[in-house]
């Protein structure tokens, strides 16, 4: 999946005020992760990960669909338009939500291989 180039330096600048979160090549594109939980990334459009919960509301707003990649939306993951992320401001707000989730959720261990130094 090709990433907006201009999304992500703006994504990058938002994430250096978190120091958790990791970036992460991706499918073409890029994902920001916290404890291994993906919360947001850059692919044409914002992706974020609110979950299930935060699902219906983070729909009803202004620029925000489903995300629809295989034919299936996936429950608890939106895309945002441009329009809805047009200042820092709504790109700080949606990037909260996505980390806010990742961090609600329990770590994920780290692969065994990837802990082992050669």
């Amino acid at each position: 999946m090709p990433y907006d180039e201009g999304l992500m330096a703006r994504l990058r600048h938002v994430m250096r005020d978190h120091p958790d979160v990791e970036e992460k090549k991706m499918f073409g594109g890029y994902g920001f992760f916290v404890n291994g939980n993906y919360a947001c990334g850059a692919a044409l459009e914002l992706v974020v990960r609110v979950g299930a919960d935060h699902y219906l509301e983070a729909l009803a707003q202004p620029h925000a669909r489903e995300m629809d990649i295989t034919g299936r939306p996936m429950t608890g993951w939106v895309f945002v338009s441009h329009d809805g992320i047009a200042s820092d401001h709504e790109l700080r707000e949606w990037v909260q939500k996505g980390l806010d989730f990742a961090r609600s959720l329990p770590a994920k261990p780290v692969a065994a291989a990837a802990k082992r130094k050669p």
